[in-house]
């Protein structure tokens, strides 16, 4: 599979949304936070019908100014662009490669992020090595820039590990599947940085669907009232599974963070370098005291909702073109071309990194050991239990019985 086949790699479908333009909330009364307001009221790039959001890259690629978060990128250099573009495709070929896996059975599921690249880089890359940050368990994007190697994602989908990984050696959390309760952790964590005095600040990512859990206005309400140095970064890809966001709200998403007192911006979250801008001033904002952000990643899951999903029983094709027409690798690509910051040696370089990248990833998954089969037996209960026996004892039996109906062949 090369670079291009594999930035061009999109799913069927593609869903919009229905939500109205508005204006920015903010509930601080900083000049920052005015700023921000008008900046994601301006909305450069957005047309007719589409929302109100912060961009710098339009789907052509062209740069756009703006006034408010220009200042967050216009030191960076034609390396770190290249660099940004590098990540995005290389993330994207490990997840292609994961889905692949699953589909020859060696994954037991996995949730792609495939559409949802820049709003992962774009933020990944606004981090700092003392931040730490809160993932779901679709942040391979994030993980990557957080210098996790991606194998050890693999293995909790294989039902051989927990995680795979340290999650104080990248300040990266493991992955958590339980829906909108990473949004607690981090509150949580975030106030005890604020009472350490470190100027460090913390993430949290959760997607459009986990934003309709009461563990996500609870981390909203705590955040608020002890102004804990954290960012509330959901990447809004417009279906929760089935569901799209117009049945689970009223009002954009951002603004949401009225409510509780503090900003919410909207992002195009298929721009990169609008993701790292915004991100890297939602946690300038948090290390300074100002408490703290929602920043919603206005995207696309181009994918299924996870391996298991079929998402052509409940999204039409239509709209799918029309976002593939904002892919966020493209999008880089075409500035980068246009600007000549890149030329066909970087690109070949990059495909033959890509290709050694799926090599490694089918390698290291091959070799994993089967899933022991009788671990979900394991620390159900402290000191043990009757029913949890029996049902081990049952379980066995069911396995034995493959072996015995194979003996009598």
């Amino acid at each position: 599979m090369t670079v291009e086949s594999t930035a061009a790699r999109k799913p069927r479908r593609s869903a919009g949304t229905k939500s109205a333009a508005s204006a920015s909330t903010t509930g601080t009364k900083s000049a920052a936070s005015r700023s921000a307001g008008a900046a994601a009221k301006k909305s450069p790039g957005a047309t007719g019908g589409e929302p109100e959001l912060v961009q710098l890259l339009t789907p052509e690629g062209k740069r756009v100014k703006d006034a408010t978060y220009d200042q967050y990128v216009a030191d960076i250099t034609p390396e770190e662009l290249r660099g940004l573009y590098r990540d995005m495709v290389l993330s994207r070929r490990f997840d292609a490669e994961a889905t692949s896996l699953q589909r020859q059975g060696e994954l037991g599921l996995w949730a792609s992020m495939l559409g949802q690249e820049a709003a992962q880089i774009g933020s990944g890359r606004a981090t700092r090595a003392d931040d730490y940050v809160f993932p779901t368990y679709r942040e391979h994007g994030v993980a990557w820039c957080r210098g996790v190697d991606p194998t050890n994602l693999l293995g909790m989908f294989r039902g051989v590990n927990n995680g795979g990984w340290d999650p104080n050696g990248n300040n990266f959390h493991l992955y958590t599947i339980v829906i909108g309760s990473q949004t607690l952790h981090a509150t949580g964590y975030a106030m005890g940085v604020a009472k350490d005095g470190a100027d460090s600040a913390v993430i949290a990512y959760f997607g459009d669907g986990a934003s309709s859990q009461g563990d996500v206005m609870e981390a909203f309400n705590f955040g608020a009232v002890y102004n804990a140095p954290v960012v509330f970064f959901c990447q809004n890809n417009q279906w929760a599974i089935s569901e799209p966001t117009e049945r689970q709200m009223r009002v954009p998403l951002y603004q949401r963070a009225q409510g509780f007192g503090f900003p919410g911006v909207r992002v195009d979250g298929n721009d990169v370098l609008a993701c790292l801008a915004v991100t890297k001033w939602a946690l300038e904002r948090a290390r300074n005291g100002e408490g703290p952000t929602l920043l919603e990643a206005y995207t696309y899951r181009m994918g299924a909702h996870t391996t298991s999903d079929d998402p052509t029983k409940y999204r039409a094709d239509e709209e799918r073109e029309a976002w593939e027409a904002k892919d966020p690798i493209l999008r880089l690509r075409a500035y980068l071309e246009g600007a000549n910051h890149a030329d066909e040696g970087f690109f070949a370089e990059l495909e033959a990194e890509s290709e050694a990248l799926g090599k490694r990833v089918r390698d290291v998954v091959r070799a994993m050991p089967d899933p022991d089969n009788f671990a979900i037996f394991e620390n159900v209960y402290a000191d043990g239990h009757a029913l949890v026996d029996e049902e081990r004892a049952q379980f066995a039996a069911y396995q034995a019985s493959f072996a015995d109906a194979g003996e009598g062949k």
